[in-house]
């Protein structure tokens, strides 16, 4: 019988788990000692007893050993399954890249450039009309610090250095040469902190960011736009991939972040990408040594060599070098107007900074036409080719800077703008009519409210230095720059106009220009309530002129809709739909304001938070939704994990692609579905949202066992963000982040918010129209896989350890009795809908992936419980702390999307 893709991947999955693994159990002998490596060992094999027979045998063994663990030994071994969980998911990548080439290859992927246009072709739409639709296009993944990554940045360096000694081996003649560089890499790793010691500041996100922009985004955008080109035959096409980021301009709960990180969030790109231009000229210029009187060229590159400041006599004939010293010169001169630094290598004689980009693309332009036209097609596709397709996806800037902030803090500055200037003595006081009014009049007055000579509070100077740094950065980078600014906690359409008063302040809104805005205000509905009320909120919002004319200047109106409150509002399910209804009824305002609509999809890793496969999650979106335009935030973990290596980075970046080539020209049957299936649809969403509350929200003392039966606490603790955890001192759910809701349940291995209530919603409905809901319908099916993926993560016998931490064991009971009975009912849900007799049934390759990760996750939970019990005992020795910090950490990395 001949091997699949799959069989071929999984048996070198092993092979290279046995590989790593027996390299680390050398380290721990070596470095932790024989004893620390037993001591693991023994663990280990106790905690698969006690899975395999679901806790009622081999507990005891498993408690005895727990219990016998000194602190060292307990801090020992939750750093070996830590960091055999760092290394086991290299070896799960490099399987998940060798399968992606060989379903490639048999012609198995959609989710590929070939497959797309094949489905496209298939569904008898034309190349033509996919090279229209990106040309128009904007795919962008937006890079956020929100908090769920755990890793440190040099974990992830090491990381991504033994991956590249695998690749290597793989390559290699002898093998063994690569493995001395293996081991040499895990004994650094094993001797690495996993963990912080201090908190992160907003610096050290920006340089996590740029560091994932300059290793990886840098190489690969350009290569994937290069190649849609050729696909596509359009060799100018602009870049539809345009990489977005949060950190420096994302303030919304976060009081680090004020004018001088944003300030740093452009400085600290721009080094990096002025410095691989300035390399890459250079190196060009060691290239292109074509000498004028052995080489025609254009009268442009003439010109531009003779407009050198390079007088060398050596180059004196060699036209392109002379031309590339006066590039290299530029650039150099750019270098400290936009980073505040000199440039590593200044140029030897001086000459003008480049006003933008766009001056530095053309001047490139010059010398690639002229090889072209004179010299053939071996010049339209090389190093130079490259770096001008670099500088039309990157420009200066890198990625374009998303600002956001709460409604409320908006509300307060224009309060007192108002108040101070002798507007309104009391904005806050207004009904929403009368804000709108207000505000409209304002925005077209042509008069400033600020004062150089009033006193202002704190907060109301914070907001306005912010925007002035907004404006000063589009005057040094361009309009790419800064095109959105979000309002959290959008309800109504004052909440925008709040927006373009601030912004008017600075000079970026201009009353008799309104349209030349070049930031846009996009509302962000979190919370169902808010979900429901989108539609009315925006059609308000057009009745504006001054909003109106930045959306019909730009045709687009983008809208942020948010998948993590929405979730902790109402369940998985709820969520799921309104999402899906809020983009349908968004989608029907803006067509009938002729606009088109952008949704921008606030997606984090766990599935609670909109997580799973991204090709699937864009080809459920409502029909027309996405039409060539989308934005989804890549978070925390998932861009390691998605982005971490430029084979992985390119695979993500074309299914973004494809799916949205599919969703946009060939959509599956959403409308259909939704009017057949719809009323179904929302019963389970009302009747998910009911079993959901009625546990979360009015359970008397829920709060007290998920503090208690969950990491909540000692995640807090964790420094893997600038952000609080909370956003305030609240102990209430509703004020709770979601992201530290998400990954203590996560840790806990009851992964609650992705499952909870579809196992009651469930009950009494129709299976079969279920079950053809699931095979017909993109948006149920991707809702019931993600479902099926967490619920084959978690483990309700390792949560019940957990539930054994609550002080009160009756409500203990109470309440894990009514997570497992509900756990049931939804696995028993999913498997009659699915025909299945086992979760992940019908997906066996992630059912062999989480199966073979599974066995160095649980002793970390297991170890976890035993330091927290010990901690909240009264031990407030460090390496308690430590001990459950890393059992964190090495959950969160065996999990891989639980945050």
């Amino acid at each position: 019988m001949p091997a699949t893709s799959a069989t071929v991947a999984d048996d070198r999955l092993r092979e290279e788990v046995r590989l790593l693994g027996g390299l680390l159990g050398d380290v721990i002998r070596v470095e932790g000692g024989q004893d620390l490596y037993d001591r693991i060992e023994a663990v280990r094999v106790a905690s698969v007893a006690y899975h395999r027979h679901a806790g009622a045998r081999g507990s005891a063994e498993l408690e005895r050993l727990l219990n016998e663990l000194s602190l060292e030994d307990a801090v020992g071994l939750a750093h070996g399954f830590a960091v055999f969980s760092l290394l086991a998911n290299v070896a799960e990548d490099r399987a998940g890249k060798r399968r992606a080439r060989m379903q490639t290859a048999e012609g198995a992927r959609p989710d590929t450039p070939e497959g797309a246009l094949a489905r496209l072709t298939a569904a008898g739409r034309t190349v033509e009309e996919a090279r229209a639709l990106l040309s128009e296009a904007l795919i962008s993944p937006v890079l956020t610090a929100h908090p769920s990554e755990v890793r440190r940045k040099s974990v992830l360096d090491r990381i991504a250095a033994v991956s590249d000694l695998l690749d290597a081996r793989d390559d290699s003649d002898t093998p063994e040469v690569e493995d001395n560089g293996l081991r040499r890499q895990t004994v650094i790793l094993w001797a690495t902190r996993l963990v912080r010691t201090t908190g992160l500041v907003v610096q050290d996100e920006i340089d996590t960011v740029v560091s994932f922009l300059e290793r990886v985004f840098l190489k690969v955008a350009p290569e994937q736009l290069i190649d849609w080109r050729k696909r596509l035959d359009a060799p100018g096409m602009a870049p539809f991939i345009r990489i977005g980021a949060w950190v420096g301009g994302d303030r919304d709960g976060n009081p680090n972040v004020d004018a001088n990180a944003l300030r740093a969030a452009f400085a600290t790109p721009a080094k990096a990408v002025l410095r691989h231009y300035l390399e890459q000229v250079n190196v060009l210029g060691a290239e292109l040594s074509l000498s004028g009187s052995l080489a025609t060229i254009s009268p442009e590159l003439k010109a531009l060599a003779e407009g050198s400041g390079d007088d060398s006599a050596h180059r004196a004939d060699e036209p392109y070098r002379r031309a590339l010293s006066q590039i290299y010169a530029r650039l150099s001169a750019t270098h400290p107007i936009l980073t505040g630094q000199t440039a590593p290598r200044p140029a030897p004689f001086d000459a003008p900074p480049y006003a933008g980009p766009g001056e530095f693309r053309a001047d490139l332009a010059v010398l690639h036409d002229s090889l072209v036209v004179n010299h053939g097609q071996v010049f339209a596709d090389d190093s130079l080719s490259r770096l001008i397709a670099t500088v039309d996806v990157f420009g200066f800037h890198m990625a374009t800077l998303d600002l956001r902030q709460n409604s409320d803090v908006h509300a307060r500055v224009v309060g007192e703008l108002l108040k101070v200037a002798g507007v309104c003595p009391d904005y806050a006081a207004l009904d929403e009519e009368a804000r709108l009014a207000l505000l409209a009049a304002e925005l077209a007055a042509p008069r400033l409210l600020f004062s150089p000579y009033a006193t202002y509070d704190p907060e109301t100077l914070k907001e306005r230095g912010i925007l002035e740094a907004a404006a000063e950065a589009l005057r040094m980078f361009g309009p790419d720059a800064i095109r959105t600014h979000i309002v959290s906690k959008t309800d109504a359409a004052s909440d925008m106009l709040e927006v373009y008063l601030l912004l008017k302040e600075v000079g970026l809104y201009r009353p008799e220009a309104p349209g030349e805005c070049p930031i846009q205000a996009a509302p962000l509905f979190e919370t169902i309530d808010d979900l429901r009320a989108a539609k009315p909120t925006l059609e308000r919002l057009f009745k504006e002129p001054s909003a109106l004319a930045v959306a019909q200047a730009r045709g687009v109106q983008e809208v942020m809709i948010g998948y993590s409150d929405s979730n902790k509002d109402g369940s998985y399910l709820t969520s799921t739909w309104e999402l899906h209804e809020a983009s349908r009824a968004l989608l029907s305002v803006t067509q009938a304001a002729g606009l088109r609509l952008q949704l921008f999809h606030g997606r984090g890793g766990a599935v609670g938070r909109g997580g799973g496969s991204s090709f699937a999650g864009v080809l459920s979106q409502p029909t027309g939704t996405v039409a060539g335009r989308i934005r989804i935030t890549e978070q925390g973990e998932v861009i390691a994990n998605k982005y971490g290596e430029p084979d992985v980075a390119r695979r993500n970046l074309d299914a973004l692609t494809a799916g949205t080539l599919i969703a946009s020209l060939a959509p599956p049957p959403d409308d259909a579905m939704t009017k057949k299936h719809g009323e179904t649809a929302s019963a389970l969403s009302v009747a998910s949202m009911a079993a959901y509350r009625a546990l979360v929200y009015e359970t008397p003392g829920f709060v007290d066992y998920f503090r208690a039966a969950t990491p909540i606490n000692e995640i807090a603790e964790l420094k893997i963000g600038s952000r609080p955890t909370s956003r305030s001192k609240s102990m209430a759910i509703e004020d709770l982040r979601a992201i530290p809701w998400v990954l203590s349940w996560s840790q806990s291995r009851v992964m609650l918010p992705g499952w909870f209530g579809f196992g009651s919603a469930v009950a009494g409905q129709d299976v079969a129209e279920l079950a053809e809901m699931a095979k017909e319908w993109p948006f149920f099916r991707t809702l019931v896989q993600n479902m099926e993926m967490i619920m084959a993560k978690s483990d309700m016998t390792i949560a019940r350890r957990y539930a054994s931490l609550v002080p009160d064991q009756t409500l203990s009971a109470t309440i894990f009795g009514a997570l497992q009975a509900e756990w049931d009912r939804t696995r028993d849900a999913i498997l009659a809908i699915t025909g299945q007799a086992d979760l992940l049934g019908g997906q066996p390759e992630l059912d062999r992936l989480i199966r073979l990760r599974m066995p160095y996750v649980e002793p970390l939970n297991h170890v976890q419980i035993e330091l927290i019990r010990r901690r909240r005992a009264g031990d407030d020795d460090p390496l308690v702390r430590e001990g459950i910090l890393l059992a964190i950490n090495g959950v969160a990395a065996g999990l891989r999307n639980s945050g």
